[in-house]
């Protein structure tokens, strides 16, 4: 039981790692280049759909990692699940209140607040993934250790 969870631990955490790495490297630059009105039509669905993995992945890992703490009392192993969880914390209290201006305005005028507010949203997404990253070392460095 031990290590099946250390495992589907580590693969969950890795996942969330894996999209939010990919919103932060790839998508998010992406559409960047893209003029205001269509960026901000983009964003608007890719948030909503991005949400609807990130945030269950990191509870899952959050679990998940908790699992062979509790059983084996390795510290490494709750050192990843506070890093997972602390993604929602991070997320309600830094990245919802940009979340909810961005999704207040409407695509075919955005605001000249606009790509200042989208480029800081990337900027704290990254912070996300840092996070997801580190939980994932962390659990590695469990397994392996």
């Amino acid at each position: 039981m031990t290590f099946a969870a250390a495992i589907f631990a580590l693969a969950a955490a890795g996942l969330f790692t894996g999209a939010a790495l990919y919103v932060s490297l790839v998508e998010h630059p992406a559409r960047l280049g893209l003029a205001d009105a269509p960026l901000l039509a983009q964003w608007k669905p890719s948030y909503k759909r991005g949400a609807l993995i990130q945030a269950p992945l990191a509870l899952i890992a959050t679990a998940l990692g908790l699992a062979p703490f509790f059983l084996g009392y390795d510290w490494r192993w709750l050192l990843g699940a506070v890093l997972m969880l602390a993604n929602w914390p991070y997320t309600l209290l830094f990245i919802m209140p940009t979340n909810k201006r961005l999704l207040a305005l409407a695509p075919e005028a955005p605001s000249p607040e606009f790509r200042p507010l989208i480029e800081a949203w990337g900027r704290l997404h990254a912070v996300r993934t840092l996070l997801g990253a580190a939980a994932t070392l962390a659990y590695l460095w469990a397994l392996l250790g």
